[in-house]
């Protein structure tokens, strides 16, 4: 049996309809709708709440995504592709992401799509702009604790270079982000 939408030879699979109009019917109320599709940047924009936190050592506030997340980072589809939001606001307000880069988030918040808060970055300049592992028992990066004492230690160029030992976890804390703020050159956080 045939669709009953005039100039349609569809198999019928439900209200007389093929599954096209079917479908139509049943998305907008209408076998006849007409659908649009919305520009990719409007339906990139409309998952986005530009009302988030204000981060520190930020101007302006973070620009949340609202949409599918995993491993705490948004992700966007594209004609099937899944690309991750972040790198996509970084392409549309400020072009190509330079080879051999990722997209580094300056204010710590990986669901953050404000371009501002967004910059190219080598894999070394992604590592000096992390903070505290989670795991870290003393609060503060590159300092642990060693025989009732608290070691200071810094990576830089794949080398772990030794700061000290230290009576407190302060005083270590203070050597450790010395010696990266001579070392590294984007370690946002310890320049706050």
């Amino acid at each position: 049996m045939s669709c009953s939408v005039p100039d349609c030879a569809g198999l019928v699979v439900a209200r007389g309809w093929c599954q096209h109009h079917y479908y139509k019917w049943y998305r907008y109320g209408d076998p006849l709708a007409t659908v649009t599709k919305k520009p990719v940047e409007q339906r990139f924009w409309n998952k986005v709440n530009k009302n988030g936190p204000l981060a520190p050592g930020m101007d302006t506030p973070c620009w949340l995504w609202t949409r599918t997340s995993t491993d705490g980072y948004g992700y966007f589809s594209i004609g099937g592709k899944h690309i991750r939001a972040h790198r996509f606001s970084y392409s549309l307000a400020k072009g190509p992401i330079p080879p051999g880069h990722s997209i580094d988030h300056r204010c710590h918040t990986t669901l953050c799509v404000n371009p501002d808060h967004l910059r190219p970055v080598t894999p070394k300049e992604s590592s000096e702009n992390r903070g505290s592992n989670r795991r870290n028992r003393t609060g503060f990066r590159g300092v642990t604790m060693h025989q009732g004492k608290y070691k200071g230690q810094v990576g830089h160029h794949g080398k772990v270079i030794y700061v000290g030992m230290f009576d407190t976890a302060d005083e270590a804390a203070e050597a450790v982000r010395a010696k990266r703020l001579e070392l590294h050159t984007h370690n946002d956080l310890d320049r706050l």
